[in-house]
């Protein structure tokens, strides 16, 4: 069995610009209708959320410490100086209150240390509110921004009808969502509906779409809209707060709240309705424990500043589970979707970078090793590919990625797939004379 050429998705550059955020200062799947199971480095099975809706769809003080106060000498009966003026006396009467002053204070810090508590930290009185680091009100502040450029996605054709969600990425009509949300429509058999949480609608057409990036663009006739910030995904950090918005199953305008709970996780999506030759979806995924469902496909994962982190795609799945859990959901990063959003809108199409090699996925051992022998007409190495060029061979085993371990074929495509074509990576790869380093220019093909 063998592994596709290491397709690794690829943003795009040179295209139309989308907001920004400005840099701050200071086991097997439950398989659905239009769902896909996921996997990740350790095979977590998954499914997106895109699906048909479930009947009618909705329209839609810090405590008193006790003064440490220095005593002033009491002061003797002054002698009569002839002559002495009035203002000198003034003046020593200053300096003595400033000499008590400054005494009081470094008696009380000598005293009392700290104001906090017994180790010197602050307390959360100090801090402000104890709970949420960002205050009590930030997911409905948050929610009230996102909500109006959020948007639920009819997708109806003579076999099917989807359902999922997406975001409006340009006030001049353009918006994104999962490719699997409209993929029913992309053979022409179909129409799109996009929903906004006024209840307004507007029919919508797909631009440009990936199944390397489970990305789509759609385009609808209408202008001055507010399109949601994405932010630059490199800044998160495990525990940051998030919101996810969408509808899921069916219920739009729906917002739940949760935490960034891993980053760079490889997740696989494929749906099970596709053929052996249809691509999968890798993904550098971010994860998060806010609740998400089939429906949320295609909205936006939102940090505390009202940026999009993410766009939600997957979720992990038990098949003994039977869903209704907190498993966990997977968002596709923001930066990704800029690249990859920019060039679909540009060009209509996605590139991903690539090295050029087969990989063995039934190799057991450490790290991932390029096929010994040619598969289906396909040589292990591609001859003056990327990998080839920097000198990588049949039945090299590469262990590492810019110094980050590699396990499986997955996780490696996915570590490739996070750059871009043209940049250059690091591969530790092992061979007979021990373990290296080479450099590898990373090459370019064209998403499906």
């Amino acid at each position: 069995m063998t592994s596709p050429p290491d397709d690794a998705w690829a943003p795009p550059a040179g295209a139309s610009p989308l907001p920004r955020a400005s840099a701050p200062e200071s086991g097997e799947s439950s398989p659905t209708t239009a769902s896909q199971p996921v996997s990740s480095a350790s095979p977590v099975p998954t499914v997106p959320f895109g699906e048909p809706p479930p009947g009618p769809v909705a329209s839609g003080p810090v405590p008193p410490q006790a003064a440490a106060l220095t005593p002033v000498p009491a002061a003797r009966p002054a002698r009569r100086r002839r002559g002495a003026s009035a203002a000198v006396v003034v003046l020593l009467m200053l300096v003595s209150l400033l000499a008590g002053a400054l005494l009081g204070l470094v008696g009380h810090r000598w005293l009392f240390p700290a104001e906090g508590g017994a180790t010197g930290l602050p307390t959360p009185d100090q801090n402000g509110a104890e709970g949420d680091p960002v205050g009590d009100t930030w997911i409905s502040e948050i929610a009230a921004i996102a909500l109006p450029s959020t948007v639920y996605i009819e997708v109806r054709t003579s076999e099917a009808n989807v359902s999922g969600s997406g975001f409006v990425v340009r006030e001049d009509g353009y918006l994104v969502t999962n490719q699997h949300v409209v993929a029913p429509a992309l053979s022409g058999d179909g129409e799109i509906t996009v929903v906004f949480s006024d209840g307004t609608e507007e029919a919508a057409e797909v631009i440009g779409s990936t199944g390397d990036y489970d990305l789509a663009v759609l385009k609808i006739d209408r202008a001055g809209l507010a399109p949601l910030v994405l932010a630059d995904s490199d800044t998160l950090a495990v525990g940051d707060p998030v919101i996810a918005v969408g509808a899921p199953l069916g219920l739009s305008g729906s917002v739940t709240s949760g935490i960034v709970s891993a980053l760079n996780r490889p997740v696989t999506v494929r749906d099970p309705s596709a053929g052996d030759d249809d691509p999968s979806t890798y993904i550098n995924a971010v994860q998060t424990d806010a609740a998400i469902n089939r429906g949320n496909s295609g909205g936006p994962l939102i940090d505390a500043n009202g940026h999009v982190v993410g766009v939600n795609t997957a979720v992990a799945r038990d098949s003994s589970s039977g869903g209704g859990g907190n498993e966990p959901g997977f968002a596709i990063p923001s930066n990704q979707v800029r690249h990859t959003v920019e060039q679909l809108i540009e060009t209509g199409q996605a590139t991903y970078p690539v090295i050029g090699v087969l990989l063995d996925v039934e190799y057991e051992g450490e790290g991932v090793q390029v096929h010994t022998e040619t598969v289906d007409g396909s040589p292990p190495v591609t001859p003056g590919g990327p990998a080839d060029e920097a000198g990588v061979g049949p039945g090299d085993v590469i262990v590492a990625v810019d110094g980050a371990p590699v396990s499986q074929p997955t996780e490696l495509i996915v570590r490739v797939r996070s750059h871009l074509p043209g940049e250059v990576i690091v591969l530790t790869i092992r061979t007979d004379d021990g373990e290296h380093d080479v450099e590898v220019l990373l090459g370019e093909a064209v998403s499906r």
